[in-house]
């Protein structure tokens, strides 16, 4: 059977944040039902026709040049465990369908091909059952809501790669309880996801690459933010409704999105990239304050940014920089590691690190990181002893300057299951 998905236009970002507050699932919170939280992040759909086909108790949506994995069939329903295929009839399985397996109860195990390079909206909200999850090697993006609500999962191994995850990913999981637990600023691999307990000043890592839509949203507790040069995007609802947010830097930022700084009703210094190239329509709405925009180049290339008409930049006090030289983005002091199990040894590959004398592998125990082998500087590959069934949560550290490089050390960790 051939169906056809509906065409639906990217529109202004608080209409979107309307539909979406009436068609989303609700969250159980306290022992009662409460709408999520309003955001702002649109997604934009195009027209196609796609075949409804089954393999193996699931249901896919086969397109002309890939598949998406959008459910288990009416007969598959209390499955408890579901393989997904690299290929199905010869087409690769690139994405989980959006909503695709929200609420399926008894699903305690997903095992994902690495040709998966999305996961859907909502595909695995709800999923009770589901105690841990290892995501696929390919992953680039999640959509937001994916695995929100699923209330006993508590073990999430990533990708060794940014992974662009939308807001709420996993909002209501032991696993998001637990990295707030240790940080205010919630990062994976390179992505900060969550940032609203944040306060104060606060100056992003270089090691920070993209920030989601919605991570500091509504937080009353920051006055500034400075963005390291290797964040390109400023995300849909970034900063929406942070009421006492004076400062914002942006040193790398090509794009604004909308509502990215909707609400800032305190903001007085904002600092953009010369390289900028957009705004789009609804990124200052309900930000009608005056406010002095610092644009790091002259009139002409502010001139051709393409930008709304609208009262924020219509008010602003602009200064253009042209001697201002812009920061390039620094070399991270971790390496990027890669791994390998086999016969219950773990094998480590990474790349070099500029300065470092020595590097050593640590491995999170008893609430701290101990550095269980050091190798020289000329040394990038280590294999372990044989390790018992488990999943160990792990870093390569530098050492510079006599020093091993410790900062946002829970950043650069990672796990990896051995059974």
């Amino acid at each position: 059977m051939v169906k056809v998905k509906g065409k639906m236009l990217k529109t202004a970002a608080l209409t979107a944040a309307i539909m979406l507050s009436v068609a989303a699932a609700p969250v159980v919170q306290n022992g009662g039902l409460q709408t999520p939280q309003i955001t702002a992040f649109a997604y934009e759909e195009t027209d196609f026709n796609y075949t409804t086909v089954e393999y193996n108790g699931v249901s896919y949506a086969k397109y002309s040049d890939h598949v998406e994995a959008s459910g288990l069939t009416d007969s598959n329903k209390s499955a408890s465990s579901v393989v997904i295929p690299s290929t199905v009839d010869g087409l690769p399985v690139t994405a989980i369908a959006r909503n695709g397996f929200t609420c399926c109860q008894n699903l305690s195990s997903i095992t994902f091909p690495s040709s998966i390079k999305t996961i859907g909206y909502y595909s695995f909200g709800f999923c009770d059952a589901l105690a841990s999850v290892t995501l696929p090697s390919g992953l680039d993006t999640m959509e937001m809501h994916a695995f929100e609500c699923c209330s006993n999962l508590s073990t999430v191994v990533f990708p060794n790669k940014l992974v662009k995850i939308h807001d709420r990913c996993f909002e209501y999981t032991p696993w998001m309880k637990a990295k707030k637990a240790e940080s205010k600023l919630v990062t994976v691999n390179g992505a900060l996801i969550y940032a609203q307990e944040a306060s104060g000043d606060i100056t992003l890592s270089s090691d920070i690459k993209y920030v989601s839509p919605g991570a500091f949203s509504r937080n009353s507790n920051i006055t500034s933010v400075v963005f390291p040069a290797g964040i390109t995007e400023l995300c849909d609802s970034t900063f929406y409704m942070c009421d006492n947010l004076r400062t914002v830097e942006l040193p790398g930022v090509t794009k604004i999105c909308n509502m990215a700084l909707g609400g800032c009703k305190s903001l007085r210094d904002l600092k953009l990239s010369g390289k900028l190239t957009k705004i789009e329509d609804y990124a200052f709405m309900d930000t009608e304050n005056t406010c002095s925009v610092t644009f790091y180049g002259d009139h002409s290339a502010w001139g051709r940014v393409e930008k709304p008409d609208c009262t924020f930049l219509k008010n602003a006090n602009m200064v253009y920089d042209t001697s201002h030289t812009e920061p390039q983005p620094q070399t991270d002091l971790y390496p990027v590691v890669k791994t390998q199990v086999k016969n219950h040894k773990i094998g480590f590959k990474w790349n070099a690190v500029e300065g470092a004398e020595k590097y050593g592998i640590g491995v999170y125990q008893a609430n701290k990181w101990v550095v269980k082998k050091q190798v020289d500087a000329s040394v990038h590959t280590w294999t372990s002893p044989q390790v018992a069934n488990g999943t160990y949560r792990l870093v390569v550290l530098a050492k510079v300057n006599g020093d091993w490089v410790k900062a946002d050390v829970f950043k650069h960790a990672f796990y990896v299951t051995v059974s």
